[in-house]
């Protein structure tokens, strides 16, 4: 294995060290409609956490492999998308319809909770999110863990 892909292989270990601390710090949180703003917040901070940690693993394959991103305004969307196409021989999928369809939901909560200053957090809304958030958890790992085969492969 070449030097930039045991770093990729190693970044994206780390990356998926801290998606598991962060699931972690998720179980047993529950949100309803009572949810004081405080637990609200640390939630809403968590899951944005969550994406920019998927997101750290995702910018650091397309740096490896497709070396751009071409649409500044749309980068974090068109980020996703490529993470879905299977380039081979280059690179497989990195993820399937089903995690992306969680992360596309995270993806947006995540531009919401950086861009919305003054907006109190719809505990309901967040709750949603949260949702996806954990039925990405048992996707999301077996998809990743193929692609790093791939990669110890190269």
């Amino acid at each position: 294995m070449n030097e930039k892909m045991l770093l990729l292989e190693r970044s994206i270990a780390s990356d998926l060290d801290a998606i598991e601390a962060i699931y972690e710090s998720l179980e047993g949180v529950d949100l309803d409609q009572d949810a004081d703003e405080e637990r609200t917040i640390v939630v809403a901070y968590r899951l944005h956490n969550l994406y920019n940690a998927f997101e750290n693993v995702f910018r650091n394959i397309a740096e490896a492999f497709e070396n751009s991103l071409d649409d500044r305004e749309r980068w974090h969307s068109q980020l996703l998308q490529r993470m879905l196409l299977d380039l081979s021989p280059v690179r497989p999928a990195v993820i399937d319809e089903p995690a992306y369809e969680k992360l596309d939901e995270l993806l947006r909560f995540r531009h919401l909770f950086r861009s919305a200053y003054g907006v109190r957090l719809d505990p309901e809304r967040l709750a949603l999110v949260l949702r996806k958030a954990r039925e990405l958890q048992p996707l999301y790992r077996p998809r990743i863990e193929r692609f790093l085969a791939f990669i110890r492969e190269l």
